[in-house]
């Protein structure tokens, strides 16, 4: 009988196994696939109110701590034969892989239980996908007067009751 270890010939056991957290047992600590990071390789550390993302790019080691109210929610996305659960941020490279299953009972159990302890709506795959509308922010500076006018004085309707046409000033000089 061979041993079965990470750097013998044979997987370790459940290794075949489809990405699968189990979201009673939290917190989790995983790694998860990050093409920007060194080695490919990010560690996730999940808990009931905040998400701790640790990776290395270019040597430099750095930690992200998000609260879990930050994402948008758990959406459920189809991959060939499977669906897999996400926990969506804004920023995709934010988001987290939760889980993959083919069995869509399963999938669907999973989906309501993530959804309701980290109290976050479920999301389809299309809502998840589309971008937010695009926020129109209002210029304060455009309804400014250009500074070197701001010491000139702002130019009034003529008042007529000033205004004499037919007097003209005389000045006398000597």
């Amino acid at each position: 009988m061979r041993r079965q270890t990470a750097t013998g010939g044979i997987n370790p056991a459940g290794s075949s196994r489809a990405l699968r957290l189990d979201p009673l047992s939290l917190p989790v600590s995983f790694d998860a696939q990050d093409v920007r990071a060194d080695g490919g390789v990010r560690r996730i550390e999940l808990h009931r109110e905040r998400v701790v993302l640790r990776r290395a790019v270019h040597g430099m080691r750095m930690a992200i701590n998000v609260r879990v109210s930050d994402f948008l929610g758990i959406a459920l996305r189809g991959i060939d034969d499977a669906q897999m659960l996400v926990l969506v941020h804004r920023d995709p490279s934010l988001t987290i892989p939760l889980g993959a299953s083919s069995d869509r009972d399963e999938i669907s159990a999973a989906w309501q239980l993530w959804s309701d302890i980290f109290a976050l709506p479920q999301l389809t795959e299309d809502k998840a996908c589309e971008p937010a509308p695009r926020r129109r922010r209002r210029n304060a500076i455009r309804a400014r007067r250009p500074k070197f006018l701001v010491r000139r004085r702002g130019g009034g309707a003529l008042d007529p009751a000033n205004v004499h046409r037919d007097e003209r000033e005389i000045i006398a000089r000597n």
